[in-house]
């Protein structure tokens, strides 16, 4: 096989730590009927990587793989270009810039990738850059929640600085909400110019004795719970996480409810992906919506770029340049 055939690509074939990663050299895939081939340039790795990659929660596996990753590369976002089409594909054209999601195959980390054309993605608004159009995981996830919200709605967004907070913000000040952003003191500027209504700093003051009720409050980062956040509510306000909570609370709590009929704690699933890229691309598009970014790496780097998203700590995507 010559090297014209084959591409670069990050492989997993165990759950583990991050160094269970290696790049190595494999054929370059073939567009099914109805298929494109995507030229990669820009990808991300986020929570669900890193969580995919230690087989965590564990009944995730049933979708993942339950011994070993049924994917041998992670990898959700992406923005590239076109490169070639499946028969019968004419709903894009070689040479067009596109960004996107693959939540089923994932693969994104590696220099190509191929997804049907009717999926997630959709053409790169203007002339904005591929690093900053892959913003597609986190705005899902929060696209999720934020849908729950009417206008003139009252929400709370604790950790409105990672890339499902950050992303919460803005989706939820297009669907005209009003909005307290929680974050810590290095972020009340961003949070601020995301648009938030109020930005609270938990450094320095008790989010849950605010003395406001909420019809909303969002965990985007997975460090509160519904026992601290319940005195926030309304009578009819909604508590949703994007983790399972501590000792799986949040989990067992959201069954609870929709055993008994009650919404009062949710833990949303994003769904429509192929529609909800083509409305953020159409958001981007009239600048009301933008990515927040924090650090960038290599895609020979993919392994510290895992370590430093597993800290918790980042601001925003972590993007992974793929050459």
């Amino acid at each position: 096989m010559t090297d014209a055939e084959t591409m670069t690509a990050v492989l997993c074939d165990r759950y583990g730590a991050p160094d269970t990663l290696w790049l190595d050299d494999v054929p370059i895939p073939a567009p099914a009927p109805g298929e494109i081939r995507v030229r990669v340039h820009a990808g991300t790795v986020n929570r669900t990587d890193t969580a995919t990659l230690r087989g965590h929660p564990f009944f995730a596996r049933a979708m993942t793989g339950l011994l070993r990753p049924k994917m041998p590369t992670l990898g959700m976002d992406f923005a590239g270009v076109v490169e070639a089409l499946g028969d019968g594909v004419s709903a894009f054209r070689p040479g067009e810039r596109v960004f996107g999601l693959s939540p089923e195959r994932f693969g994104a980390h590696a220099q190509y990738l191929c997804l049907p054309a009717d999926g997630p993605l959709a053409r790169i608004p203007g002339d904005l850059a591929f690093d900053e159009a892959v913003v597609g995981e986190g705005a899902w996830y929060a696209d999720a929640t934020t849908s729950l919200l009417s206008e003139g709605a009252r929400c709370l967004i604790y950790g409105a600085s990672g890339a499902i907070g950050s992303a919460a913000v803005q989706l939820a000040k297009v669907r005209g909400a009003h909005v307290t952003a929680v974050v810590g003191t290095r972020h009340l500027e961003l949070a601020q110019g995301l648009g938030a209504d109020r930005v609270v700093n938990y450094e320095t003051e008790d989010f849950t004795a605010l003395g406001e009720r909420f019809d909303l409050v969002m965990d985007a980062v997975g460090k509160t719970s519904w026992r601290a956040c319940r005195p926030l509510l309304t009578p009819d306000g909604i508590f949703t996480a994007t983790d399972l909570g501590p000792g799986w609370s949040h989990l067992l709590l959201s069954g609870w409810c929709a055993l008994t009929g009650s919404k009062r704690v949710r833990l949303p699933f994003p769904e429509n992906a192929p529609g909800f890229v083509r409305r953020l691309a159409g958001l981007m598009a009239e600048g009301r919506f933008r990515g927040v970014f924090d650090r960038r790496y290599r895609l020979d780097e993919i392994v510290e770029a895992f370590r430093y998203v597993e800290t918790g700590q980042k601001t925003g995507i972590v993007r992974i340049d793929i050459p």
